[in-house]
């Protein structure tokens, strides 16, 4: 633009010195948006990661946990059957005792995990979705490709 001329999108006026047009700020307003969206991004994925780390360093631990709980069951079964045939039963019965009772626990826990598969539903809305958007892409009428969409496809333009 020659000195002195109006730039077209300042209402006629010439731009003063250090003044800057309204392409320039769109430009500076879009790459200011731009940096902030990419460093939103980074905050996130930073936040994410910290927690995935909790979360594997949690699961580690109940793993560990439940292995150690899984290993004292049968320590903890003698026990009980020792207990029960201190105080008179005999040994034999004892034990039948302890397994008698883990076999009522397994059959309440079977009735309460039956409970709860009873009342598992499908994803009405998910489904529904998925056919809403069946029906619209069946209504549809694709149109047809351009030469440069084949010749992008194709290869022959980059």
């Amino acid at each position: 633009m020659p000195t002195g001329a109006a730039d077209p999108s300042s209402n006629g006026r010439a731009p003063y010195e250090g003044e800057r047009s309204v392409g320039q700020l769109f430009a500076a307003a879009t790459a200011d948006l731009s940096a902030l969206v990419h460093d939103e991004i980074a905050l996130a994925k930073s936040e994410i990661r910290a927690d995935v780390k909790r979360g594997v360093s949690g699961g580690v631990s109940i793993a560990v946990a439940a292995v150690i709980a899984l290993f004292s069951v049968p320590m903890l079964s003698a026990a009980a059957a020792f207990g029960i045939h201190a105080l008179g039963l005999s040994l034999g019965w004892s034990f039948l005792v302890v397994a008698g009772a883990y076999l009522v626990l397994a059959v309440l826990l079977g009735l309460l995990a039956y409970r709860s598969f009873k009342k598992i539903e499908p994803p009405h809305r998910a489904i529904e979705g998925a056919q809403k958007t069946a029906d619209v892409l069946k209504n549809a009428r694709p149109r047809p490709a351009t030469k440069e969409e084949i010749d992008r496809a194709l290869g022959r333009i980059p």
